[in-house]
């Protein structure tokens, strides 16, 4: 029982990551600096001056990657459920759990891949003024 909340907390964690790509992870994260969610930029475009081409481009950008973020997450979720079958086995095939393991870690690698892509493209889509401002936003907001 032990292992299948450890897991069920694991899968939230892995899942609340994908749902949001939104968010790099707080703390001092010098990748997450650099980078700015795509829902702060929207909230902050009229400070930045944010014009109606570049919100139009933020919005492709989020339309053409959060069905991948929704595949990952139904992935995501069918390839834990199959370790937690696996880890309830007696004994445990560690080889298989491994196995297992690795197509998790797969999966969470090419989610992120996704994520940091979309920031990039957002960050691109800001002229060097706005990135300016949205890091100082950043900054003011606890990033």
């Amino acid at each position: 029982m032990r292992i299948r909340t450890t897991l069920a907390v694991l899968t939230f964690a892995l899942l609340a990551t994908v749902r949001a790509p939104a968010e790099p992870p707080p703390g001092d994260d010098p990748i997450g600096r650099l980078l700015f969610p795509p829902d702060k930029v929207l909230n902050h475009a009229q400070e930045i001056g944010l014009d109606d081409a570049q919100r139009k481009g933020i919005r492709a950008e989020l339309q053409k990657t959060q069905p991948k973020f929704l595949e990952f997450q139904l992935d995501l979720q069918a390839e834990v459920e199959k370790m937690t079958q696996l880890l309830q086995e007696k004994p445990v095939d560690e080889a298989k759990v491994m196995t297992q393991l690795d197509r998790v870690l797969a999966l969470e690698k090419n989610a992120k891949k996704t994520q940091i892509a979309l920031l990039v493209r957002i960050r691109n889509l800001l002229t060097p003024d706005q990135q300016a401002k949205m890091s100082v936003l950043q900054k003011g907001e606890g990033k």
